[in-house]
Parts: structure tokens; C-alpha cells; sequence
């Protein structure tokens, strides 16, 4: 890796839990070059601005949740058990390597929303991205007997991820990760209720 691919790479990883936790709006060139010891000129000399940044944290980010998202599922054999460890993985935040701040995909989504068109783009991406992993696990527990054949894969993918967002936002608006656990067990009985 060149040096200055190194640099970019080093000011995504710093900056990304930054964004993560403040959102675009509230991250400041002071708080990137605090968290970098960077100057503004190294900074903008690897990205054309703070949208530039902004774009590549939220990636950096949401690969992290994927590449956790996806181990978990990898080590079981059933549709219904890749389904069940994304909830583990969203229920126990603290046991895995989440992004500080939570799920950026949430955070994005909340702030992007009407202000900033490229980063929203980024999140429905994103989110686009879920949704079909969840559908095509649903499919597959469909073709190899696991679900019912009633079961509609993209009203089941959408549904676990409005619970599992939902849950993730009510328990950071009101501090108290119960609410994420009660929802997450209505997430698992909606999972178990597929077969």
C-alpha cells in the first residue's frame, strides 16, 4: 500500500467512529484533525472535502457491521440459524466489534435523510444490500423446506429490519437496553414463526 493510500485509509479509521457517533452535521474539521493529528491540508489533500470524508466513514462503518453480520451467519448451517445470529449480533452490541456509536446504517439514515442526497444514497445502498442477504437467506429456508412456502421473502426481510432498527433506536433514545431485548425477542419468535 502506497503512503498515501495509507494516510487516506488511516483518516477513514479515525474519523469513521467519529461520524459515527456525532453524524455528518456535528463532525467538525477541528474534531478530524484532533482525532488524526492531521492538518486540514493532509486531510484535504486525500479528500476532496468533508462530504468526501463523510462518504468513506460511513462505508468504512457498515463493512465493519457487514463483515460481523456475516461470520456470524457463516457458522451455522440452517437458514433459520443465519437469521437467529444477525440477532445475536444486533442484541449484543457490546460482545462484538460494532461501531462505536451503533449502527451506522440507523445514524445515516436518520441524519441523511433530507440533508445531505450522496450519504443518503449511501445508506439506502446499504440498507438495499441487507434486505436482499435477508431475502435470499428467507428463499433458500423456502427451496430447502426449512420455511413455509407462504412465507413472502421481502415483506420478512423488511419487517426483521424495521424490528431490528427499531429496537436499536429505542434503546439509544431512551438509554435503556431492555427495550432492545424485548424486541429482539419478538425478532426471534417472528423468526421461529416462519417454519
Amino acid at each position: 500500500m502506497k503512503k498515501a493510500e495509507r494516510t487516506r485509509q488511516f483518516i477513514v479509521e479515525t474519523t469513521a467512529p467519529i461520524f459515527n457517533v456525532k453524524g455528518y452535521a456535528g463532525t467538525s474539521l477541528a474534531d478530524m484533525t484532533e482525532a488524526t493529528g492531521l492538518t486540514k491540508g493532509s486531510i484535504y489533500g486525500n479528500f476532496a472535502n468533508k462530504d468526501d470524508v463523510a462518504l468513506a466513514a460511513f462505508e468504512h462503518n457498515w463493512k465493519r457491521v457487514k463483515v460481523m453480520v456475516r461470520a456470524e451467519m457463516d457458522k451455522r448451517d440452517t437458514s433459520k440459524g443465519k437469521l437467529l445470529a444477525i440477532v445475536g449480533v444486533y442484541q449484543n452490541l457490546q460482545s462484538h466489534d460494532f461501531p462505536e456509536g451503533g449502527c451506522p446504517l440507523l445514524n445515516t439514515s436518520v441524519e441523511a435523510d433530507d440533508t445531505h442526497p450522496e450519504l443518503r444514497k449511501k445508506a439506502a445502498d446499504a440498507f438495499l444490500g441487507w434486505m436482499k442477504n435477508i431475502v435470499t437467506v428467507v428463499e433458500t429456508g423456502i427451496t430447502a423446506g426449512e420455511f413455509r412456502a407462504s412465507v413472502d421473502a421481502e415483506q420478512t426481510a423488511l419487517t426483521l429490519i424495521a424490528m431490528i432498527e427499531g429496537a436499536i433506536m429505542i434503546s439509544q433514545l431512551t438509554g435503556n437496553a431492555s427495550h432492545r431485548t424485548t424486541v429482539m425477542a419478538a425478532v426471534e419468535r417472528t423468526i421461529h414463526d416462519l417454519t
